[in-house]
């Protein structure tokens, strides 16, 4: 009877434990669905942005405003916009800020940013078997671009004058159908971000190639309104550079990205 009532008494002590656990999370997982929400409007770019497995949104920039928003006691929720329509998203307040790999050159009067949190290559990329091997092979060549981008402005309005004129700009508003072209020969190049890039790469086995010249480094930030007075941005900046100094963001860097090197020297 003694060791039946020590067993019985252990067992009560677990149920006890467990239910006392049970508590503790429940009441984390309540504080958390409390917190305020931002939403974050993205387009699905990989790694920045793109639905896992179960179907839920992941990647670089999920990852680092999830982290960086709550230690400010904030909760993230991702929406998927109609990226040409970003700003006017934004204006309207249908979401209250944008995270997608979004580059703050030439934009930095356009909104109130919060960052650089990463620096990007826009870089330009070609078929394996391609006879383009630097920049100035663009001449006379179609290249493809996503719509509202960089590179399309870049491309268009010859901002860098190591671009060379080319003979037609495809402004593609599906980020997928770069590729899709690319690999049909429908243009000789596309333009882009150069993580996005190797990203396909990884995915799909695609035989692409990267010219080592980039047409574009700058940092990638957060745009909220122009004409906010919120002190969110400013607030955020600085939760981007603590997450530098404790190492928390080269570590969800390297969860996505080979290397990290380059891309935290903002």
């Amino acid at each position: 009877m003694k060791g039946k009532r020590i067993i019985t008494s252990l067992l009560s002590l677990s149920l006890l434990v467990c239910l006392l656990s049970g508590c503790k999370t429940s009441n984390l997982e309540s504080d958390e669905s409390n917190l305020p929400v931002i939403t974050l409007g993205s387009d699905n770019y990989p790694p920045y942005n793109y639905l896992n497995e179960d179907g839920n949104p992941t990647g670089i920039d999920v990852d680092l405003a999830t982290e960086a928003f709550k230690r400010l006691g904030y909760r993230v929720e991702v929406v998927y916009i109609d990226w040409e329509k970003n700003k006017e998203l934004l204006e309207s307040g249908k979401i209250d800020c944008i995270m997608a790999c979004f580059s703050m050159e030439g934009r930095l009067n356009d909104y109130k940013w919060a960052g650089p949190y990463m620096v990007s290559r826009q870089v330009v990329a070609v078929n394996e078997n391609s006879n383009i091997k630097k920049l100035s092979d663009l001449s006379g060549k179609v290249i493809a671009v996503q719509a509202s981008t960089k590179p399309e402005d870049i491309f268009l309005n010859r901002t860098n004058p190591s671009i060379p004129l080319v003979k037609d700009v495809y402004s593609l508003e599906n980020r997928k159908l770069l590729f899709t072209s690319l690999g049909k020969g429908y243009v000789d190049a596309i333009a882009a971000h150069e993580t996005s890039i190797q990203q396909h790469i990884k995915d799909y086995g695609a035989k692409i190639r990267i010219l080592d010249e980039a047409i574009l480094t700058t940092g990638i930030g957060v745009a909220f309104p122009e004409n906010t007075d919120s002190e969110l941005p400013e607030k955020l900046t600085e939760i981007f550079k603590e997450m530098r100094k404790d190492g928390s963001e080269e570590k969800i860097l390297k969860k996505y990205l080979p290397e990290t090197s380059g891309y935290l020297e903002v």
